[in-house]
């Protein structure tokens, strides 16, 4: 082996050539002055379909963006071929600025949060009276989540011909939560879509529930043929369905009246991202008595210092509420299967 001393001269060193050229690096991003806006509208396995000036266009990350993702729901800016032309890809080099995010993680101790849907105005809870059961902490687990994201919450409960939705609407009646039932016959015939499209009119809506509650069924009904996704069976015995959707889908509700995102059918919908904090914010009654709560307050029903339990009793919210803001603040400690 060769060794060298402490003055080696340019004879002695080595100097490995640079196939890349001797361009020095710069961390200096390029400014994309003519890149046009766009809307992310699924993706897959690291191709994004976008829609720019009403064409669909395919495209991938720019490497710049490092490993900030893009997801269903992302205003985003790209450059390249924006034709929208078979076998032809751009990039997106910029992700605009999000006014809500609707996250999830895979169970309570998974510290890794996926962004499922971006800049959504509300999240419709789709829920069966029955074939499947109900799923109440599915669905206070997916309200925690719209609340904690900047999401609206909308209920949609399906199959109201096999089972009442009286004592689950009871529950939630305090929530101030919105809500839409239909029946199986409405959802085959697509009536049930007239009763749904009202609340959506405008907005962009994520549509997320566990498989076999009717999710896509209705989003297909709310739709042009055209841009409508196969779906599944539901087994008569086990009352469980075929998961049809893979991946996030937003599919326009037709002359400007928005968008709706089918996502995949969920069996579990995990909370380690959430901070129980900002849950409050969805509480707007109960927000001035918890100025007076001590730092660090969880406003659990065992903290004996809480100001909220003082400022219902003096009349000035509701004690449902306060039961409510508690049954949703324990979702977080507890797994939806308990």
């Amino acid at each position: 082996m060769r060794r060298y001393g402490k003055n080696p001269d340019e004879d002695d060193i080595r100097v490995r050539p640079n196939p890349k050229g001797n361009r020095p690096r710069t961390h200096t991003r390029p400014k994309h002055e003519d890149a046009q806006e766009g809307m992310v509208l699924t993706v897959d396995r690291g191709r994004l379909t976008c829609l720019v000036d009403g064409r669909t266009v395919m495209a991938m990350k720019a490497r710049e963006l490092g490993r900030k993702a893009a997801v269903v729901g992302d205003q985003v800016s790209l450059v390249g071929d924006l034709s929208g032309d078979k076998d032809t890809l751009a990039r997106i080099v910029r992700i605009g600025r999000r006014t809500s995010v609707l996250r999830r993680t895979a169970d309570d101790d998974d510290p890794y949060e996926r962004v499922v849907v971006a800049n959504a105005d509300q999240l419709a809870i789709v829920t069966a009276l029955a074939d499947p059961e109900p799923r109440p902490r599915m669905i206070d687990r997916c309200l925690v989540a719209a609340y904690d994201g900047g999401l609206s919450p909308l209920l949609v409960l399906t199959k109201s011909d096999l089972a009442s939705p009286d004592e689950l609407l009871e529950a939630y009646t305090p929530l101030g939560v919105p809500y839409v039932v239909t029946s199986r016959e409405e959802l085959e015939n697509g009536d049930a879509a007239e009763g749904v499209r009202a609340l959506l009119d405008g907005k962009v809506t994520a549509f997320v529930g566990h498989s076999g509650v009717g999710k896509t069924t209705l989003v297909n009904a709310l739709v042009a043929k055209d841009r409508r996704r196969t779906t599944g069976v539901v087994n008569a015995v086990t009352g469980r369905g075929r998961h049809t959707t893979t991946s996030a889908l937003a599919l326009p509700l037709g002359d400007d009246r928005g968008w709706v995102v089918d996502t995949p059918g969920v069996r579990s919908f995990g909370l380690h991202h959430v901070d129980p904090s900002r849950v409050i914010n969805a509480f707007p009654d109960l927000q001035p008595g918890a100025e007076n709560c001590p730092r660090g307050c969880t406003h659990d029903s065992r903290e004996t210092e809480c100001a909220l339990d003082a400022w219902v009793a003096e009349g000035h919210a509701d004690p449902a509420r306060l039961d409510s803001l508690r049954r949703l603040l324990a979702t977080r400690e507890r797994r939806e299967g308990d």
